[in-house]
C-alpha cells in the first residue's frame, strides 16, 4: 500500500513561484505515488489574519484553482477544507494538553516570523501553537509523508516530538511523519528577501506576461556591477543568477555565468532572458487557469468529494484518540 502524504497551504492570498517551487511542483509528482491528501489551511490562515477575515473564503477559491491549474488532479489525490473537519479542532486541544510552552517558544519559524510581521500584533496563543494545529493537520487522517520547504522542518521536527510524547503517556498509536524536501531550497523575492505577499516582492504565477517582465527587471543583481563593461559575478547575483539555475538547463546556464563573468552581456539581457523562460512556463498554467475559472462548481465539487473521503478517517482517529485519553 502506497504510504499517505498530507500537507496544505494557507489562503493568505495569490500563489506565487516560492509556492510552486517549494511545494506545488512536488505535489503534482507525488500524486502518481502516494496517497495524496492536500487541505486548505483556512484556520492556520487566522494566526496572522485574525483581523482581515473579509477575503479568506475567496482566497481558499483562489488557492485551489492555482492547485487545479498546475496539475493536481482530483481523480488521483484528495483536496479538502481543515475546518471542515472538526475532528482537526478537537485533536489539537488534545495534543495542546501535552505540548509544553518552551518547545513552542524555541521554534525558529516561529521567531522569524515575529521579526517579519513587525507592525503587527501575532502575540496570541494560536500563533504560538501554530504547530500543534499543524501536527493534528498531519496525524488526525494518519499522514506519514510531508512534503516541506527547509523553513518548515523545525515545525515538522517539532510535530515528531509531540508525536512521541502522545505515543510515550497513552502508547503507541499515531506514526512519526517524516519529511520530504523539495529540491529547490528557497527563491527569493525581487528585492533578495524571501518571496512573500508581506514583502510585496513576489512572481505570481497567475501574474499577467508583461507584469513578470516588469518584475525580473527590478531584481537585484550583482551590486558590484556598475557597468555593462564591468566583469559579473554570478556567485553574488542573489536573485536572478539562482532564479536561472531553476529555469534555465545546465548547459545554457554555463554560458550565462561565463557571458556574465567575461562582460559579455548586461544583466538586463540576462534578464529579459529569464523573464521570456519564465513566461512560457506558464503559459500552460494561465490557459488551464481561465478554463477552471469559466465552469463554475469545480472547486467546490473537489473539496466536497475530498471532504467525502477524507472525514470517515479522521472520524476513526478521533474515536480512538478519545479512547486512549478516556474520554467517553
Amino acid at each position: 500500500m502506497a504510504k499517505r502524504v498530507v500537507s496544505g497551504q494557507r489562503p493568505t492570498g495569490r500563489l506565487h513561484l516560492g509556492h510552486y517551487f517549494g511545494t506545488l511542483q512536488k505535489w503534482v509528482s507525488l500524486q502518481d505515488e502516494y496517497d495524496c491528501l492536500f487541505f486548505v489551511a483556512d484556520w492556520h490562515a487566522l494566526t496572522t489574519k485574525y483581523d482581515d477575515v473579509g477575503e479568506i473564503a475567496n482566497d481558499a477559491r483562489e488557492m485551489v484553482i492555482d492547485w487545479l491549474a498546475v496539475g493536481l488532479d482530483p481523480k488521483k489525490c484528495f483536496m479538502y477544507k481543515q475546518s471542515e473537519i472538526p475532528e482537526v479542532a478537537e485533536l489539537y486541544l488534545y495534543l495542546s494538553m501535552i505540548t509544553p510552552i518552551s518547545w513552542l517558544e524555541r521554534n525558529p519559524t516561529y521567531k522569524e516570523v515575529l521579526q517579519e510581521l513587525t507592525g503587527k500584533d501575532i502575540s496570541t496563543s494560536g500563533f504560538l501553537s501554530y504547530p500543534i494545529l499543524q501536527t493534528a493537520d498531519i496525524i488526525l487522517p494518519r499522514g506519514e509523508v510531508v512534503p516541506v520547504g527547509e523553513d518548515q522542518l523545525p515545525h515538522l521536527e517539532l510535530g515528531r516530538e509531540i508525536v512521541r510524547r502522545f505515543n510515550f503517556l497513552y502508547g503507541d498509536y499515531f506514526a512519526e511523519p517524516q519529511s520530504m524536501l523539495s529540491p529547490v531550497k528557497r527563491l527569493l523575492g525581487i528585492d533578495g528577501r524571501k518571496m512573500s505577499k508581506s514583502y510585496n516582492n513576489s512572481i505570481y504565477l497567475s501574474d499577467e506576461p508583461d507584469t513578470i517582465r516588469t518584475k525580473v527587471n527590478q531584481m537585484i543583481t550583482d551590486p558590484a556591477r556598475i557597468k555593462k563593461t564591468d566583469a559579473g559575478s554570478p556567485d553574488v547575483c542573489m536573485v536572478v543568477y539562482p532564479m536561472h539555475q531553476v529555469y534555465t538547463p545546465s548547459e545554457e546556464l554555463q554560458e550565462i555565468e561565463v557571458k556574465c563573468r567575461e562582460a559579455a552581456w548586461g544583466c538586463m539581457a540576462c534578464k529579459r532572458e529569464l523573464a521570456d523562460r519564465i513566461v512560457e512556463s506558464l503559459t500552460g498554467f494561465r490557459e488551464k487557469r481561465a478554463e477552471i475559472e469559466s465552469a463554475p462548481g469545480i472547486v467546490d465539487e473537489v473539496l466536497k468529494e475530498g471532504l467525502h473521503q477524507v472525514r470517515p478517517i479522521c472520524r476513526a482517529t478521533i474515536k480512538d484518540v478519545r479512547e486512549k485519553l478516556n474520554i467517553r
